[in-house]
């Protein structure tokens, strides 16, 4: 779609059309970027000799993986629906000052990260749930990601605003360029030089580099209608403080997976081992096969909600949110079902050659995504809350789920069960119900009422 026609598009063609040619890209990156988040996990748990010790050890690695993923969230959710929404309102100028602040952010903070965890890693891998056996298999995975931290930030902070824009093929391109060249480099480096989780790294490292080259080359070149200008890099606390204050949210949901990683690791690994622990490997990895594409979607209707939104078609916002809700509802429950039907299917993707570890992750999955057909309702309504610039009942959400209600069911529920690995894996059905009752009850009733005050503040109140 060209650059002339790209407003009129999201302001006049049908909601459902707009929705499918923007979603099928974004699906389709998340589901390549699920494979780019875990085929290493695939590859290494299929190392003769060490193929569940080292899984377990890049598993530990999660939680400063997700940390540092979630910075780039903080800047690249928080500043992109900011974005959409200015240009839905007509301030270009204002768009590209905010995609460029968050640029020159994305880089000091990629600085930052880098040294302190490189500095840190020791201590954190072990708070994490690393074992004498596991550590080294971890300690050597995360030194070589961590000096690919820049290329995660701007990779997946600046698409946002790639995806924001309208122009969901070149972001799905961002992805796949990127996890087409760490599945091909997987194998030649774990398996043909024999580097095991360092060729895992390396490859990945690679593979983050070339797509963060990808995405700038569009950003400051003459395709994208909002570009990066060397003339708004002077951090302004009148647009970073509104994109901080939305980013938040969907920081909270990321960065919270290493807190809830940690609480995982350490419980199960007190409870049940190391073989727990890489049975939890395996089923956070499942639970990134249910949100990654789930995330795609709403990525989808965001640059419609956002851009109407701002300029004032609350129509076309309430029926976008309709559709974006049944298709997601429609996924999580299909995904469920495949889950709850053949479980061993999923687990053998990851590790076919030790049967404890089979056996116990068969066992714990149908316990652990037990609730997962109503999660397409939680994030339908979080994500749409972000779409138009509600941080605080988005920061909310993000915060019951898993700060308010899972973690502290997971210290909790172990006192009420003989069996106490159960009782770990069953906390996160029973967080997701509550959190999904919750959500759905505050997003009825606040929603209609954003709406309202938007058409009158615009004075299109009838």
């Amino acid at each position: 779609m060209a650059d002339s026609n790209q407003q009129q598009a999201l302001a006049h063609e049908s909601v459902g059309r707009l929705l499918f040619r923007l979603a099928v890209p974004a699906i389709t990156a998340q589901l390549v970027n699920m494979l780019y988040n875990i085929v290493d996990r695939i590859y290494i748990g299929h190392i003769e000799g060490i193929g569940a010790d080292a899984l377990t050890g890049v598993g530990v690695t999660f939680p400063i993986i997700m940390i540092v993923s979630a910075f780039s969230s903080l800047v690249g959710m928080g500043g992109a629906p900011r974005s959409s929404i200015k240009q839905g309102e007509g301030d270009e100028a204002g768009a590209e000052e905010t995609l460029s602040n968050c640029f020159v952010v994305l880089i000091g903070i990629s600085v930052v990260l880098t040294v302190l965890f490189l500095i840190f890693k020791g201590d954190l891998l072990m708070m994490f749930g690393a074992s004498e056996v596991t550590f080294p298999y971890a300690d050597r995975y995360l030194a070589i990601y961590l000096c690919g931290t820049i290329f995660v930030q701007i990779s997946l902070g600046m698409n946002a605003f790639i995806t924001s824009q309208g122009y969901a093929m070149t972001s799905m391109l961002t992805v796949i360029i990127g996890a087409a060249i760490n599945i091909v480099l997987d194998p030649i480096f774990i398996f043909g030089f024999g580097m095991d989780v360092t060729g895992a790294a390396l490859a990945t490292v690679i593979s983050q580099a070339v797509s963060a080259v990808w995405v700038l080359l569009f950003l400051f070149g003459k395709r994208s209608r909002l570009r990066i200008r060397t003339k708004y890099f002077r951090p302004r606390a009148k647009i970073l403080l509104p994109v901080f204050a939305l980013g938040i949210s969907p920081f909270i949901m990321q960065s919270t997976e290493s807190l809830l990683n940690v609480a995982f690791n350490s419980s199960l690994q007190t409870y049940g081992g190391d073989l727990a622990v890489g049975a939890m490997t395996i089923l956070s990895s499942m639970m990134q096969v249910l949100n990654l594409p789930l995330t795609g979607l709403t990525q989808g209707a965001q640059p419609i909600i956002s851009f109407n939104y701002g300029a004032g078609n609350i129509d076309r916002v309430r029926k976008t949110f309709r559709l974006l809700l049944i298709s997601a509802l429609s996924f999580s429950t299909f995904f469920w079902l495949l889950v709850m039907l053949f479980p061993g299917v999923f687990v053998s993707l990851f590790n076919n050659s030790d049967p404890q570890l089979r056996e116990i992750t068969i066992w714990a999955i149908r316990i652990y995504l037990a609730a997962a057909l109503i999660m397409g309702a939680q994030l339908a309504c979080q994500q749409t809350f972000i779409a138009v610039g509600q941080a605080k009942s988005s920061l909310f959400l993000a915060l019951l789920r898993k700060i308010i209600l899972l973690i502290p069911m997971i210290y909790i529920l172990p006192n009420f069960f003989d069996d106490k690995v159960f009782a770990v894996f069953l906390a996160e059905p029973v967080s997701d119900i509550l959190a999904v009752a919750t959500t759905v009850t505050l997003f009825s009733v606040q929603f209609r009422k954003i709406l309202k005050s938007r058409e009158k503040e615009l004075g299109l109140a009838k």
